[in-house]
């Protein structure tokens, strides 16, 4: 039988067990959780998967409490954090690895909430057997020649991205903290337009720079315009074959320069110098199809160890949104 047990690894330890798996991701990455740990307030989780002597995998994640409830997240909604969950050796099923990791959450850990995002895990394999939904998205294909990425874009795209560099755009790579601001405050102006404060917090971009720069996974960017101002900010992140967009923002009334589809086809070509293969868009949205992107969908699973709680916690979602609302008014 497949079990999970907490271990206690070094930072490099851990990036050092991780990278032998071809299906690891950022996300579950040293730096990554130390982020986490940070923004969330929680305690990072790493377990080794073991069936009798042998090792078979390892899963990261992040233990938090929320209303006297614990719970196990990897990730959990609102932590702006994608694909987590387990690493896998090939052989071993998800499915089963899943119903490992829902014992040692509720037995070992004395959880009584788990929720994991898996990009590997197929939704027929645990249709029958846990709650989940669907978390929508787009993924560009940054393993085909450069000329066909472009190509691929809609004709409306492409024509954006021309008259942007002809009218003087210009796309700078930032690692200045002037940055923070300029993100931020475009950030606010975007969620205003839909009478909404931010999701997340100033010092929460902060963390995610303090963490990722030093890795060399992180990409900041501006879109400056011909008078030399500021219009347009985006942030990145990639490891392992993929990339994917953190945060995208650009003021209201500069729209209409295109800052963000030249800011796009920036990453593309910068994430594929990486050789990145694969540019993960960041969650829905049907203008993203522009990007000659293609739709994904990843269970996001939930599983509780009482039947009330899944109420609870749509309970919290909603209190969540009904704030953002009023620190917007």
């Amino acid at each position: 039988m497949l079990t999970f047990e907490r271990i206690n690894l070094k930072p490099v330890d851990w990036d050092r067990a991780l990278a032998r798996f071809p299906d690891r991701t950022l996300c579950q990455s040293s730096a990554w959780l130390a982020f986490l740990e940070e923004t969330q307030k929680g305690e990072r989780v790493i377990a080794v998967l073991r069936e009798g002597n042998a090792v078979l995998g390892y899963f990261a994640g992040l233990m938090v409490h929320k209303f006297g409830i614990s719970i196990l997240g990897s990730p959990f909604p609102g932590w702006t954090s994608s694909y987590m969950g387990p690493v896998l050796e090939p052989d071993v099923s998800r499915a089963d690895a899943l119903e490992a990791l829902r014992r040692f959450a509720f037995r070992d850990l004395k959880c009584l909430h788990l929720e994991l995002m898996d990009r590997y895990l197929c939704t027929s394999a645990i249709r029958d057997r846990y709650l989940f939904t669907n978390y929508n998205g787009f993924e560009v294909d940054l393993s085909l020649d450069e000329d066909v990425v472009f190509k691929n874009m809609s004709k409306t795209c492409r024509q954006s991205i021309r008259h942007a560099v002809r009218s003087g755009i210009v796309i700078q790579e930032a690692c200045d903290a002037g940055f923070i601001d300029d993100y931020y405050e475009q950030l606010t102006d975007v969620f205003a337009k839909q009478h909404l404060a931010p999701t997340y917090s100033r010092e929460r971009v902060a963390a995610l720079i303090r963490h990722l720069q030093p890795t060399g996974s992180l990409l900041l960017l501006r879109a400056i315009n011909a008078e030399g101002r500021c219009i347009g900010t985006a942030i990145s992140v990639g490891m392992n074959n993929r990339a994917e967009l953190w945060g995208t923002a650009s003021w209201r009334d500069y729209q209409h320069q295109r800052p963000n589809e030249v800011m796009f086809w920036h990453m593309f070509r910068y994430w594929k110098q990486q050789n990145m293969n694969v540019f993960d868009m960041g969650g829905g949205g049907e203008y993203k199809k522009k990007y000659g992107s293609y739709a994904i969908s990843v269970p996001w699973i939930r599983i509780s160890r009482y039947p009330v709680l899944p109420l609870l916690r749509n309970t919290a979602a909603l209190m969540v949104k009904t704030r953002q609302k009023w620190q917007a008014a």
